[in-house]
């Protein structure tokens, strides 16, 4: 897989954990997590797998989030840090992520951070 062809992948991936169908399935949102996921919240609260899987997968109404601005820089040929904007519940975010290519080949998303912007 080129460079090229890794990022548009982790982009794609991206968009998958936004949809609101994969949001109430533990089992595919599993399947974008890495094992060891820590995400920090714009709220300040440190979420693990298990924690965003309960959180998400509870809510009555899943959120539709829109992203945008998508940019994809691999920091090797394993690690792919994604940089983007979302909006919805009203607020939009600054977010970024870093993607892990797993031993099966499969993008995994290992970290995650969301700060509130007043853009």
């Amino acid at each position: 897989m080129s460079p090229e062809e890794a990022c548009a992948e982790v982009i794609r991936r991206e968009h998958q954990f936004l949809d609101p169908e994969v949001r109430r399935s533990p089992e595919l949102l599993r399947a974008l997590l890495h094992p060891e996921f820590v995400e920090f919240g714009a709220s300040g609260r440190i979420w693990n797998v298990q924690s965003i899987i309960d959180a998400l997968t509870s809510e009555q109404t899943p959120h539709e989030i829109t992203g945008t601005d998508f940019l994809a820089l691999p920091l090797a040929p394993d690690v792919i840090l994604l940089t983007f904007k979302t909006s919805g519940l009203g607020r939009v975010r600054l977010r970024s992520s870093v993607w892990i290519r797993s031993d099966g080949g499969h993008w995994l998303l290992r970290f995650h951070q969301g700060t509130v912007t007043t853009e």
